[in-house]
Order: structure tokens, then C-alpha cells, then sequence
């Protein structure tokens, strides 16, 4: 579905002076402090419309930040999607041949089929297997509030409550339609120590995603111990950040025809008090509300079958 860009939109930034890496895989960086601490990586371009994180990334590439422990590894992911951008058709470069937030589990990634996702995919995860903590930069279609995808177990949880921001957490399983990133491995294993999170940092294209990604980031690094409190005040960061919410995720809506709609121009972290309200149709099918004070989460444009088309929750204690 083409978009228009907003006035003063957040554009893509050349990368191509950031190929050249210390690791033999192309755009990927990594530095070691040489002191104890985990490995933290920060992965941005899962979805090459997704600018922001590539902003991020730059940021910390351009100062020549360096951990003041542990490992730390930045990677900008899809960057075949990226460099395909045109204003003209801005969504368009999502991916090139399909999803690269799908396609992060065992079948996939070991099987035989091939994409320009899922050799890239194949490229990175040796990388992606040694991270301890991981955090992965997005954003979303729908102007909507900044949204911490924690996943389902309590470690996600946790760990998004210690970075912070932004002040929504949304604890879910996932798509059907293939794994992410943020569920690969001992991040989806409630047994391991390792942990990740996915942060939507706002509406595409908006300037403000910019600073969310930004500001994600550096509290990232400050928990991990990379990062001193002076370095996050030289970029606007101090101070506690707002209390959190935390919404659980009980249901999400597959798409099952080619013809399915919603109800309203729905945005994401609409509540919608009564039971059994309809809120879409797929073809005939009438999709309700399953209990009072439903939470809408990430609403989407690509109506297609297979798809997501919305997740459902109710706030819960932190």
C-alpha cells in the first residue's frame, strides 16, 4: 500500500562507509573491551524501511563509542531492503524477497530454501548465536506510541523494565508466521541466561523514532555497563525515564482471506471497554474483542493472508 512520507521525514543515511567491519561479515562490527561482561549486540535494518535503527547505529560508528566492558557487536541487518528505498513507494523496501523477522528459527535457517533474507540471516547468525543481550531497533507503520516487545517469558520482562523505556512494554509470543530475531535460541529459552528485547520506536518515518531508537540504545548500553552516565547526558539522556505499563498479549488475529478490514482506522494501544465489540471483518468472519478492556496492539496495513493483522491485551502488573 503506497505512503506518503510526513512533512520533514526521517530519511535514509548513507551506510556504505560503515561495510567494512572487524568481523568478515559485511556491516557487521564488533568490539571487544577486554574486561569481564557479556556480549550485547544492537541490531538495526531487520526491515529495511525500519531508518531509524541505521541512525542509531551511525551514531555510535561515528563517535567511535567502544564498551567500558564485555563485547559489543552492531550489525545493520537487511541492508538489500535498505538501499533499495525510494520516496516514491517508501514501503516498498519492508524486504526483498520476504520478511527477515520470520525466518529466525531451525527450519528455516538450516533448510534448503534460499532468499536474499535468508542468506543474510544464515551471514549474521554466527554472531547472533554468541550474544548474551540483545537488543533489536524497529518501527512501525501506524504514527503510535513507542512499544518494547519483551516476548512471553518473565526474563523479557524483567530486562525491559532494567533498560526502561519506553514506557510500554508489550509482552507476546511472536507470529505464526515464522520466528524473529528476538525469539532465536536461548532468547525464546526460559532455562537460558541470554535475553533479548524489540523496541518500535514510533511511526516510520517520523524524526522523533530517531530519538526513541537513540535514547533505547544508550540505556541498553548504560545497563549492560558499556556506557557511563556522562556519555548518555552528552546526548540528552538523564534522569529517570517514566514509569512503565506492561500489556500481555493473549490473542493475535491471522489473516485468513483476502478480503479482511478493520472496523475503524485503528493506530495501536486502542482500549476497547466491551466484550465482543467488532472491530474487523475477515471476508464474512466478524472479529470481536474477547474481554472488556482490549487493548489493540500494532495494527497493520498489509492485509494479506498469513499476516498478523492485529495482537490483543489487557494491562497486567509490572
Amino acid at each position: 500500500m503506497p505512503a506518503l512520507l510526513p512533512p520533514n521525514p526521517l530519511l535514509p543515511i548513507p551506510i556504505s562507509h560503515h561495510r567494512e567491519g572487524n568481523t568478515g561479515i559485511p556491516y557487521a562490527h564488533s568490539f571487544d573491551s577486554g574486561l569481564p561482561g557479556p556480549h550485547a549486540a544492537i541490531t538495526a535494518l531487520v526491515h529495511g524501511n525500519e531508518v531509524c535503527g541505521a541512525h542509531a547505529l551511525d551514531l555510535l560508528l561515528r563517535e567511535k563509542f567502544r564498551p567500558a566492558r564485555g563485547r559489543l557487536t552492531l550489525i545493520f541487518c537487511n541492508v538489500a531492503a535498505y538501499l533499495r528505498f525510494d520516496p516514491n513507494e517508501p514501503t516498498a523496501s519492508r524486504f526483498v524477497d520476504e520478511d527477515m523477522n520470520r525466518v529466525w528459527g531451525a527450519d528455516a535457517l538450516d533448510g534448503p530454501r534460499r532468499s536474499i533474507e535468508l542468506d543474510r540471516a544464515r551471514e549474521i547468525e554466527p554472531l547472533i548465536a554468541e550474544v548474551d543481550l540483545l537488543l533489536d531497533l524497529h518501527s512501525m507503520q501506524q504514527p503510535s506510541p513507542p512499544l518494547m516487545l519483551s516476548g512471553p517469558l518473565a526474563k523479557g520482562r524483567r530486562f525491559a523494565a532494567e533498560v526502561g523505556v519506553p514506557a510500554t512494554v508489550v509482552a507476546d509470543q511472536g507470529h505464526k508466521a515464522g520466528l524473529r530475531m528476538r525469539d532465536y535460541g536461548g532468547f525464546g529459552d526460559a532455562a537460558s541466561e541470554k535475553n533479548a528485547l524489540l523496541v518500535e520506536c514510533g511511526q516510520h518515518w517520523e524524526q522523533s523514532s530517531r530519538d526513541v531508537a537513540v535514547e533505547t540504545m544508550l540505556r541498553f548500553l548504560h545497563h549492560t555497563g558499556m556506557a557511563d552516565a556522562a556519555f548518555l547526558a552528552r546526548h540528552g539522556v538523564q534522569g529517570a525515564p517514566a514509569p512503565q505499563r506492561f500489556v500481555e498479549v493473549t490473542d493475535a488475529v491471522t489473516i485468513e482471506s483476502d478480503s479482511f478490514r478493520f472496523e475503524q482506522a485503528y493506530t495501536g494501544l486502542e482500549t476497547i471497554p466491551a466484550s465482543g465489540t467488532v472491530i474487523a471483518h475477515d471476508g464474512a468472519k466478524p472479529i470481536r474483542t474477547p474481554y472488556d478492556d482490549c487493548v489493540l496492539i500494532m495494527p497493520t496495513k498489509r492485509l494479506k493472508p498469513g499476516q498478523t493483522a492485529v495482537r490483543l491485551g489487557r494491562y497486567i502488573a509490572a
